[in-house]
């Protein structure tokens, strides 16, 4: 209990205060005349001034506000490795004992799971975000239980009270993994790109200065490899094909390690070409004609090869071959010894007259298949009987 005088005055103090002043200059002029009963006249004056500060005597009976312990659970990914979950639980069930038993202490508990996206562990984060709730000047102290991995250090906040880390884990822990450096987003087919790789062992390691490195492209067989531990690796790497490339590395697990989730990991590098090659086949002379000409010559790093069928093979008309100013199609030519060599084919408005035999677009099946690209160009013909539909490539 404390007891305290408090004035809650009835008139504003600076009132108060100018009476006060003129009862002092009337006292002091009584005195300077020798009046008698001066002294009556000051004690009604304090009297009068005492009445108008309305004094009064305040009694309190004051409890003193709790301390609060911040507990911040981390419970991102690594935490559940191996027997982290019990580790935690456990050290958690300690830590509730631990403040039960100390007076007029509470124990607040925030949770912390994996940050959005590849931003890791934010624990400072978590632990600002909780003291933002709690009134600093009851904060007893803090208690982060852990593995020890964050990645927002630079966010921690300043502390009034003490910090301390519960971590978990064992000191035997240790765990391998493959970084992947750098890895190109393209390439050019023909020309060798270069990945840099690395393997890296953390923790208590046992003693290994090579590991196997398992590559494999578009899930085809793999290839093994001895590299060397701790050191980056430059890796030189030709595509086998143009597009969407998918390399998966792998490290085999070893004995004893924490986790082999981190020892694998894929790149997708697309393959471009320096020069395209495209093949025009056009079945009949159009107004469009030009139209592709102009689109596909504009740009230079395309090479291109047109061929307009002007006469089918149904068509006479009595002119002798040697005085046609026409070349043959070279269908076997384009389409059974060169066809690989193209990256596109277009059929512009072409249709089955017999000039492209079934084993020549069976073989442009085939090339699609491959990884070659056809685009196929037609209009209300690729309804009819006639259409590249009713073909191998249908």
């Amino acid at each position: 209990m404390t007891g305290s005088v408090i004035f809650d005055p009835l008139l504003p103090w600076a009132f108060v205060a100018g009476l006060g002043a003129v009862l002092a200059v009337l006292l002091a002029l009584a005195l300077w005349r020798g009046l008698s009963g001066w002294w009556l006249r000051a004690l009604a004056g304090l009297v009068v001034l005492a009445a108008l500060a309305n004094p009064s005597l305040q009694r309190e009976e004051r409890e003193a506000l709790s301390d609060i312990v911040i507990a911040v659970v981390d419970e991102s990914a690594s935490q559940k490795l191996a027997d982290r979950p019990e580790q935690t639980q456990a050290a958690l069930a300690a830590l509730r004992a631990a403040v039960a038993r100390l007076p007029n202490t509470e124990l607040r508990v925030f949770r912390l799971g994996d940050g959005e996206g590849n931003e890791g562990t934010l624990l400072m984060t978590r632990l600002a975000e909780a003291l933002a709730e709690e009134p600093r000047a009851r904060l007893a102290g803090a208690v982060l239980v852990t593995d020890g991995q964050l990645h927002d250090i630079a966010r921690a906040p300043s502390l009034p009270a003490p910090l301390h880390v519960l971590l978990t884990g064992h000191k035997s822990d240790w765990d391998r993994r493959l970084i992947v450096k750098n890895a190109p987003a393209f390439a050019i087919l023909g020309e060798t790109v270069t990945l840099t790789l690395r393997i890296e062992d953390q923790g208590a390691a046992p003693p290994a200065d090579r590991a196997e490195l398992n590559i494999s492209v578009d899930g085809g067989e793999e290839m093994t490899f001895a590299v060397p531990v701790g050191e980056d690796l430059e890796l030189p790497l030709e595509l086998p094909h143009g597009g969407l490339n998918v390399i998966r590395f792998a490290v085999p697990a070893a004995p004893g390690e924490l986790t082999d989730r981190n020892n694998a990991a894929v790149v997708q590098i697309n393959g471009v070409r320096d020069r395209l090659r495209v093949l025009l086949v056009s079945g009949e002379p159009h107004m469009g004609e030009r139209v592709w000409r102009n689109l596909l010559k504009s740009d230079s790093a395309v090479d291109l090869v047109h061929f307009t069928i002007l006469r089918p093979p149904e068509k006479q008309d009595g002119v002798p071959v040697n005085e046609l100013s026409l070349i043959a199609f070279p269908t076997r030519e384009l389409f059974l010894e060169k066809i690989d060599e193209f990256d596109l084919i277009v059929f512009d408005r072409y249709k089955l007259r017999g000039i492209l035999p079934a084993l020549y677009l069976d073989n442009v099946r085939r090339y699609v298949e491959a990884g070659g690209a056809v685009l196929v160009a037609a209009g209300p013909d690729f309804a009819s009987a006639a259409s590249l539909y009713r073909s191998p490539l249908g």
